[in-house]
């Protein structure tokens, strides 16, 4: 009997030639004018056709609010007219979708909302999940 893996080893090698830099450059976004509808903003698809077999399915209450819950993982974002319609929204609007981290206006905007704290969180995991590795791979 052969033995399968649905996962594939990962090679966590940094080739030694890869020039690293501290230059940071962020993209601008250039609106168009064009507010797009609300309701472009996202595609719901897969996400509603999870809810209705959750809905029609035996588990518990709770588990169908779990369930729905981790659903919303499946709505797919499209952050071009997300921007677009920043650029068209209210004060207030603008201000919730900031926080959300829809947009990220400059770094201190997303250093006050605790994205930036959180990637070098994850930075930080990263490196210490490749430094193991190394040291693993010794023995």
């Amino acid at each position: 009997m052969t033995k399968v893996s649905l996962f594939k080893p990962i090679n966590y090698e940094v080739p030694k030639d890869e020039t690293y830099t501290s230059k940071i450059t962020v993209p601008q976004y250039q609106p168009t004018g064009d507010c797009p509808s609300i309701f472009s903003l996202c595609d719901r698809r897969k996400y509603e056709k999870f809810c209705v077999e959750i809905n029609d399915s035996n588990v518990s209450e709770e588990e169908k609010q779990f369930l729905k819950l981790a659903a919303t993982r499946h709505i797919v974002f499209d952050y071009t007219k997300i921007a677009e319609y920043y650029c068209h929204a209210s004060t207030e609007m603008q201000s919730l979708m900031e926080k959300s981290a829809l947009v990220l206006i400059d770094v201190d905007n997303a250093i006050r909302n605790g994205y930036v704290k959180l990637d070098a969180k994850i930075t930080k995991l990263a490196k210490e999940a490749y430094e193991e590795r190394l040291a693993t791979k010794g023995k």
